[in-house]
């Protein structure tokens, strides 16, 4: 298996792993700040969890090896992680994961500024078409006043964008093991809001123990190792597995549906995203006929 199989194999299974995130963040009954609270907190232990179990004895020296750049990975999963809660909390979870599927297009500008990767035509014809695909879904949020679920949707995207992109700018460290970090800073930024942690019920609970201290820390760290072997961009479009099952499983299991006009957008989004990737396809084509 070589590195590009081998990245897409470990992004693919993380994103299986978190596709029920909406789903499991729709059947919990707390508040939102208790939500990011808490995923925080269980985030900590599940990543040093696999942390101790990778590295064992040599567990610190995973993250004095990630430097500066681990430490902005972990403050841009940060914000990825609360502008999702946050996103669910005040909007559809359909259009959240649609939103969020516009995280690719990002980490492909973000890598054509930052790490200088050139962009072809067709990346700025997916981002116009998924640009007006979200203006649909935001418009149709606008007179149910939950915009501000879709802004957090787009913050998330963002922070997810641009870790990726960092981590991509050093391909040669591993840096899922920040991703605790990242626990820290979300569990602090809530407890400051909150100010206080409740003690949530059993169903609760459970449900919290099985996103955050299994599901997460899993699939993120799979998912983290992809910009070592894969373009940030790449990586970001392994995502959308998510928008396709985190819908389908928030649609078959709460009949929760999205409006037609934002199905609309949603399609807009994703048409464009599926048009930029058989065309990538179709280019990388003649190059493997002349091997």
């Amino acid at each position: 298996m070589d590195n590009h199989q081998k990245g897409l194999l470990l992004t693919a299974l993380g994103v299986l792993v978190i596709a029920p995130d909406a789903l499991i963040l729709r059947l919990i009954s707390l508040p939102a700040e208790q939500v990011v609270l808490w995923r925080g907190l269980l985030n900590i232990i599940g990543f040093l969890l696999i942390v101790l179990l990778r590295y064992k004895s040599q567990w610190w020296r995973a993250y004095l090896t990630c430097g500066r750049a681990g430490i902005g990975c972990a403050l841009l999963f940060s914000l990825s992680t609360i502008g999702f809660i946050l996103g669910n909390h005040f909007t559809k979870a359909a259009n959240v994961l649609v939103i969020l599927a516009t995280a690719p297009l990002i980490a492909a500008l973000l890598s054509r500024f930052f790490l200088q990767e050139r962009l072809p035509l067709r990346t700025w014809l997916a981002i116009g078409g998924c640009m007006a695909g979200i203006s649909l879904i935001v418009l149709d949020d606008l007179g149910s006043g939950s915009w501000l679920g879709s802004a957090f949707a787009l913050l998330a995207a963002l922070g997810l964008a641009g870790n990726f992109t960092l981590a991509h700018s050093q391909p040669h460290i591993d840096m899922s093991p920040m991703l605790a970090l990242s626990g820290i800073i979300t569990a602090a930024l809530a407890f400051g809001w909150s100010g206080t942690l409740a003690l949530p019920d059993a169903a609760n609970l459970g449900w919290l123990v099985l996103l955050c201290l299994v599901l997460l820390p899993i699939g993120f760290t799979l998912i983290q190792q992809g910009p070592q072997y894969l373009p940030s961009a790449e990586v970001s479009l392994l995502l959308l597995l998510e928008t396709v099952f985190g819908t389908l499983l928030v649609w078959l299991f709460l009949s929760e549906a999205p409006s037609a006009q934002g199905l609309w957008g949603g399609a807009i989004v994703l048409s464009a995203l599926l048009l930029k990737s058989l065309l990538d396809k179709q280019k990388s084509k003649p190059r493997l006929c002349r091997r």
